[in-house]
């Protein structure tokens, strides 16, 4: 089974209240989807902090100074595929400069601050493990002292005919 270790940001709009960072990843087979920015945590990189302020520098071209969090945590096993990913959520308390897409793995290929009703429309197209638990922290804004974990089992190969489950997480 392949384990990822992977980050997600969430960035608010300083300057337009409610409006939260998302970005489109073109996949292999050309579909798109839209998430947190975010990434693969590497075996190089310090710390999954370290990892994250990383991958949202380059798909963003925004730096994060400061985080909080997590505050939530996601773990998805897809028997079926051979793969597991664990994904620890922060958000973004302070950061400079501006966005500037330019992904080294070509798969941002857009980066917008969009009102929360609109990043719940485009993420309910993506996978149930990046929606649900992003819906929920938008409805209810917990912070890093009640920090939820949510579990999902994918069944199937195809990306068309997966079934997701949510499960009980290992942790809880």
């Amino acid at each position: 089974m392949r384990a990822w270790r992977v980050a997600g940001a969430l960035l608010e709009a300083a300057d337009h209240a409610g409006h939260l960072l998302l970005v489109r990843n073109q996949r292999h087979g050309g579909h798109t989807d839209w998430s947190t920015p975010g990434g693969v945590i590497d075996d190089t990189d310090a710390d999954v902090l370290a990892g994250l302020t990383r991958e949202v520098q380059e798909e963003t071209g925004l730096r994060v100074t400061e985080w909080e969090g997590p505050l939530y945590e996601v773990l998805a096993t897809a028997p079926d595929m051979e793969w597991e990913m664990r994904a620890d959520v922060y958000r973004a308390v302070a950061w400079e400069g501006e966005i500037l897409v330019a992904d080294p793995d070509g798969i941002v290929v857009e980066a917008e601050f969009l009102p929360v009703d609109r990043c719940l429309s485009l993420l309910a197209e993506g996978a149930r493990w990046v929606h649900e638990p992003m819906a929920e922290w938008m409805a209810e804004r917990w912070g890093p002292d009640a920090i939820r974990r949510y579990a999902y089992e994918v069944r199937g190969v195809s990306r068309g005919a997966l079934e997701v489950q949510r499960t009980a997480h290992p942790g809880s």
